[in-house]
């Protein structure tokens, strides 16, 4: 897969462009009610004592603003922000040099800190505990430990993949904060809000037609709501309703659900070529000529959240829901097909 999916949720390079529509405060935040009032207990808390605020862990899937939060929890403490990234920080040296430069109180994020490698973990842990770094200089018998003090600091990390960081760092962290995808209304105040900031007259029905195929993600919400106010620039149109922002988002082949072409080529391929499932995923691979990750990493996770595929120990099957949004009737036998691949997914585990 070489081109860039329009509803992708990882960032691009054209995502850049957004950092004008970025909330800039706690309050100015959309959504997320939950994890935005915890974080204000604990940035007031610390900022009344004048402390470093405990480590923050934000997980969840791409796209629904880690990083502004923590941009966000810098900017409430009245901190400097150091960013960097898991895969950046390849030896333990360079988390070393990071961490001597920080100054008191300042926030450290560090983004996909499920791929830090092992030794560079070692060197975190002593950090965030007891804000001092063993390191180990020279080699063999003039080798020698040294401690240096570092300054209390906030770590925050991101990553859309829980699962994958180690118990011991994940234990380290005081404040874990689980970012979920949002729903239709608050997705409609984020696009309204960012037509506000970039000059487009957009009425409510217009953000709420783009709400609804933005895939519960705001970085995809913002995408939708450039390539709308394109559209709406070349043909003249000064006010985007929802005819228009319907007539753009078809163009740009994203359905009212938020299925793009390659969402719907996979869905097809499987009720037309395999009769609704059970499919393996190496078969489906070679019929659309796609690496098996892209399939299992890209394309099905989203599929499966809308209740259109199903996962099954003896394949891919297509929901009930997939036939009725491709236009198809479903099979008679679907309701058997699907308890038997309950049934058997039950007995798995």
């Amino acid at each position: 897969m070489d081109e860039e999916r329009l509803i992708d949720p990882d960032a691009s390079t054209e995502d850049g462009g957004d950092t004008q529509t970025r909330p800039q405060t706690l309050e100015e935040f959309v959504g997320q009610q939950a994890v935005c009032d915890n974080l204000q207990v604990f940035v007031e808390a610390a900022r009344g004592r004048s402390e470093a605020m405990d480590h923050v862990l934000l997980f969840g899937p791409p796209g629904l603003g880690k990083t502004t939060l923590a941009q966000i929890v810098s900017r409430e403490l009245g901190v400097g922000f150091r960013a960097t990234s898991g895969p950046v920080i390849a030896k333990a040296g360079d988390l070393a040099a990071i961490l001597t430069n920080l100054e008191a109180r300042e926030v450290l994020f560090i983004d996909e800190i499920h791929r830090l490698s092992p030794a560079v973990e070692e060197i975190l842990y002593p950090a965030v505990e007891d804000f001092q770094l063993d390191l180990v200089i020279g080699e063999g018998p003039a080798a020698r430990s040294v401690r240096i003090d570092l300054q209390p600091f906030t770590l925050v990390g991101a990553t859309t993949r829980s699962g994958l960081i180690s118990t011991p760092l994940r234990d380290r962290f005081g404040i874990p904060l689980r970012l979920s995808f949002y729903n239709a209304e608050e997705l409609q105040g984020i696009i309204s809000r960012n037509a506000r900031i970039l000059d487009l007259d957009l009425s409510d029905e217009g953000a709420a037609e783009i709400a609804k195929r933005s895939r519960g993600t705001p970085r995809v919400a913002g995408r939708l709501l450039r390539r709308v106010r394109d559209f709406a620039t070349v043909e003249g149109n000064t006010t985007v309703d929802a005819k228009i922002a319907d007539a753009a988002l078809n163009r740009l082949d994203v359905d009212a659900r938020g299925l793009d072409a390659m969402d719907r080529r996979y869905l097809t391929c499987i009720a037309e070529n395999y009769g609704g499932g059970p499919v393996g995923a190496e078969t489906l691979s070679a019929a659309l000529s796609e690496e098996r990750d892209t399939i299992e990493d890209v394309i099905e996770p989203y599929l499966i959240q809308q209740g259109l595929l199903m996962r099954t120990p003896r394949g891919r099957m297509l929901a009930e829901g997939a036939y009725r949004h491709l236009g198809l009737s479903a099979p008679k036998n679907l309701k058997q097909m699907e308890l038997l691949a309950i049934e058997e997914d039950t007995d798995d585990e």
